[in-house]
Formats: structure tokens, C-alpha cells, sequence
């Protein structure tokens, strides 16, 4: 079985404006999260691969833009702010992204769930 070669694109203008607008500060305040700064649960394979990528689709599918560009153009990637929603495992079309889940006791606790 040969794997076909994924080309992403930017998201259409008109895709990209009937996304809904929200406050993502407002919702994630009601979140809580225990931060491990010993063990990052996500993180980019490989720097080069994203460095390739002209679409960048991960600046776009996080809810909690874990995922922004430096001055430089790299994506950084801040993994104590994630949801733990799983959205980056199958959004990047290059699967460039590590993800585990956090160890026990850290990572996202919902105020109200």
C-alpha cells in the first residue's frame, strides 16, 4: 500500500469567516490545569516538516491556539495551555505531532464537569 502525499491548503476565506467567534480567554478560565514543566505532552516531530508546511493548518484547528509562529516563522508550541481535546493528532496533514496524554495529576481539570 503506497501513502499518498497531502498537500493542505489555507482554509478557504469563506470556510475561515463561518467559523463562530468566540473568547477563547472566556472559556478557558473555566478551566483549570495542572502545568508538568517536567514532561511535555505535545511537541513537533520534526521543526524541518512544519518549516515545509505552506498551510500552517495547526495555527488554526487548536481551540486553545496552543500552536502560534515565532518571529521567525517556527511554530512553538505551548502545551500548557491544551485542552487535551486531540484535535492537533489528526489535524496536522504531516502527523508532525507528538501528543501523549499528561501524566497523572496534571493536565486539564474542568471546574464544572
Amino acid at each position: 500500500m503506497t501513502k499518498r502525499k497531502r498537500h493542505p491548503q489555507p482554509l478557504r476565506p469563506e470556510l475561515r469567516e463561518s467559523l463562530p467567534r468566540v473568547n477563547l480567554d472566556a472559556l478557558i478560565g473555566s478551566v483549570r490545569y495542572e502545568v508538568d514543566e517536567a514532561f511535555a505532552h505535545l511537541w513537533i516531530k520534526d521543526p524541518a516538516v512544519c518549516q515545509g508546511c505552506p498551510a500552517k493548518p495547526c495555527l488554526d484547528f487548536c481551540p486553545a491556539g496552543v500552536y502560534r509562529l515565532d518571529c521567525q516563522g517556527h511554530v512553538m508550541v505551548g502545551y500548557q495551555a491544551c485542552l487535551e481535546c486531540g484535535s492537533c493528532r489528526v489535524g496536522c496533514p504531516f502527523h508532525n505531532i507528538g501528543w501523549a496524554l499528561p501524566r497523572g495529576g496534571y493536565g486539564v481539570a474542568y471546574k464544572l464537569g
